[in-house]
């Protein structure tokens, strides 16, 4: 363990070399790509991935491409030698940085759209999103070439798009879903948690206490769930969120669910903006 060294690579010729080695020496390859200012969620996908394979790659990289005009690319956390740190303490095995030039160099044209689970919940309010998502992905998972992916179900929406890219695109991938981590109080760990104002980190548990509760009326109702769900909104709205979506959806599909019946797959997934914070979350029904 003491002799453990994280290799940072920058420039995707090389980055494919390293690769290569390893295939040579008959070593499996997990896969991590992140954004960065890394919390306990990314590290325990590092963990997770550990658990599936000799060597761990992990990426650092600030897509622009799945950021509408509006939204904060540029106040976006970029913690770099944080984030190289605490992955060295992770003993990951690799850590690609790349370049947006070594990424989109000029004259880039090319994008990736997945449909059908990419038009509702997040897909509504952030049309340009899965599409910067699906390219940037499908480009590391190239370069990479590993033999499994990981990806966390906080972002439940992005793991079924990833699967869904992975699967038209016959890519000899396996993408696997890391559980949700969350803090003391029930909020699920991300990145933007940190821009909660005190105030707001002290409403925000609200969300995933509203989602239990929920979840719990639902299986015990049953039958038209409209009016539950419209109180829940109603709720956190009062509370202080801006509810963008709470809605009931098919675990695969995405599908809405109006009625839901017995043995029937379903989670809960909400997006909600608290203060200048756009928080969400899901969990199983």
């Amino acid at each position: 363990m003491d002799d453990h060294r994280l290799t940072i690579v920058s420039n995707i010729q090389v980055l494919r070399e390293e690769i290569a080695e390893l295939r040579a020496q008959k070593k499996t390859v997990a896969f991590v790509p992140t954004m960065g200012a890394l919390h306990e969620g990314h590290l325990s996908l590092i963990d997770f991935a550990k658990e599936h394979a000799d060597m761990v790659v992990c990426s650092i990289y600030v897509n622009p491409t799945q950021f509408a005009p509006e939204e904060d690319l540029d106040t976006y956390p970029r913690p770099l030698v944080d984030d190289i740190r605490a992955l060295e303490g992770r003993l990951t095995d690799f850590v690609f940085t790349p370049t947006d030039n070594e990424m989109y160099p000029d004259g880039y044209t090319t994008k990736i759209s997945v449909s059908g689970v990419t038009s509702p919940l997040c897909g509504k309010s952030r049309p340009y999103h899965f599409d910067g998502v699906s390219t940037i992905v499908t480009k590391l998972l190239m370069m990479v070439q590993p033999d499994i992916a990981v990806f966390g179900e906080k972002d439940y929406q992005q793991l079924l798009v990833i699967r869904r890219c992975v699967t038209d695109l016959n890519i000899p991938i396996e993408i696997l879903g890391a559980p949700i981590i969350r803090d003391e109080d029930g909020l699920a760990l991300s990145s933007r948690n940190q821009f909660l104002s005190t105030k707001d980190r002290e409403t925000a548990p609200l969300l995933y206490q509203t989602l239990t509760k929920l979840s719990e009326e639902i299986k015990e109702t049953g039958g038209d769930l409209s009016e539950l769900i419209a109180s829940s909104t109603s709720q956190l709205n009062k509370a202080g969120f801006h509810v963008d979506y709470l809605e009931l959806r098919d675990t695969k599909s995405l599908a809405p669910i109006i009625e839901l019946y017995e043995d029937q797959s379903a989670r809960l997934f909400i997006a909600a903006k608290l203060g200048k914070t756009r928080l969400i979350d899901n969990i199983a029904v």
